[in-house]
C-alpha cells in the first residue's frame, strides 16, 4: 500500500549512541514527509528513560525531603532490585496497550517509536526484548544504533547539562555508571544467526542497523538523512 507506515519501530543502541537525536530529526520533519519518505505516521514515543528519572525523583523525595527508604535505587543511583529492569519493559507493554484501545484499526496512519538501551550486565537485549509483548512484535521492526563504547562515552560526555539531567537530549551518565552497565551489550551475539531477523518467542522481527560511528546525528542533518532514509527503507522492505 502507498505511503504505508511503521506500526512500531524498535529504536535501541547503546547510551548516547543517537537515538534521541534520531527522533528529534523526525519530529522536525513534516507529517507529510516523515509519511512518505520515511514509512512514519502520526508519532507517539515510548521511552523508558522518563520513567526511570521518575525512579530516581522519587527516591530523592523520599529520602531527602521525607527521611522515608528509597524505593527503587541505592545512594549510588543504582537499581536496588535486578528485576526492575523488566518492571521497565512492562511499563511499555502496559502503555502500549492503553494507545492501542483508543485507536481504530481501520484508520490507523500512526507510528509507536520504542526506544531504550540495555548492556549485558543486565540481561541485554535478548532478556529486555523477549519481554515485550507479542502483540508488539507482531507490528515491529528494529533499528539498532551502532557505536562502539568509546564513542557512547564520548558522547555520553559531551551531552550533558547539569542543569536539564532529566532531558532526554541532555541526560547524562557518570562514567564508572556508563561502564559498569553499558560497556558491554549482547547485539552481536543475538543477530549472529541472521542478517535480517531477529526471531524472540517464536516471532520474526525485521532489523537493520544504522551505523553512526562517524556521528552523523550531531550537527549533520543532511547525511543523518540519507542514512536514515536508507535504513527505514531497508527495515519496511523486509515486511513491516
Amino acid at each position: 500500500m502507498e505511503n504505508k507506515v511503521f506500526d512500531v519501530l524498535i529504536l535501541t543502541g547503546r547510551p548516547a549512541s543517537g537515538k534521541s537525536e534520531i527522533i528529534d530529526f523526525i519530529l522536525r520533519t513534516s507529517p507529510e514527509q516523515r509519511v512518505k519518505k520515511f514509512h512514519i505516521g502520526d508519532l507517539t514515543i515510548l521511552d523508558d528513560f522518563p520513567m526511570l528519572w521518575t525512579w530516581f525523583e522519587e527516591d530523592a523525595i523520599l529520602s531527602q525531603i521525607l527521611s522515608k527508604p528509597r524505593l527503587h535505587t541505592d545512594e549510588d543511583g543504582y537499581f536496588k532490585y535486578d528485576h526492575l529492569w523488566d518492571l521497565l519493559v512492562e511499563r511499555i507493554n502496559l502503555d502500549f496497550r492503553k494507545l492501542r484501545r483508543e485507536i481504530s484499526s481501520s484508520q490507523d496512519k500512526s507510528t509507536t517509536i520504542i526506544e531504550f538501551s540495555r548492556g549485558t550486565e543486565h540481561g541485554g537485549y535478548q532478556r529486555a526484548l523477549s519481554r515485550l509483548s507479542k502483540d508488539i512484535f507482531a507490528r515491529s521492526g528494529v533499528l539498532y544504533v551502532n557505536v562502539s563504547y568509546e564513542e557512547s562515552l564520548r558522547k555520553n560526555r559531551r551531552r550533558f547539562n547539569p542543569q536539564r539531567p532529566d532531558s532526554i537530549l541532555e541526560h547524562s551518565l557518570p562514567d564508572e555508571k556508563l561502564e559498569r552497565l553499558y560497556r558491554y551489550d549482547d547485539w552481536s551475539d543475538l543477530t549472529a544467526d541472521d542478517p535480517e531477523f531477529l526471531t524472540i518467542n517464536g516471532i520474526q522481527v525485521p532489523y537493520v542497523v544504522f551505523d553512526n560511528l562517524d556521528d552523523v546525528t550531531t550537527n549533520n542533518p543532511e547525511m543523518l538523512k540519507k542514512r536514515l532514509l536508507k535504513a527505514l527503507n531497508e527495515l519496511y522492505n523486509l515486511g513491516c
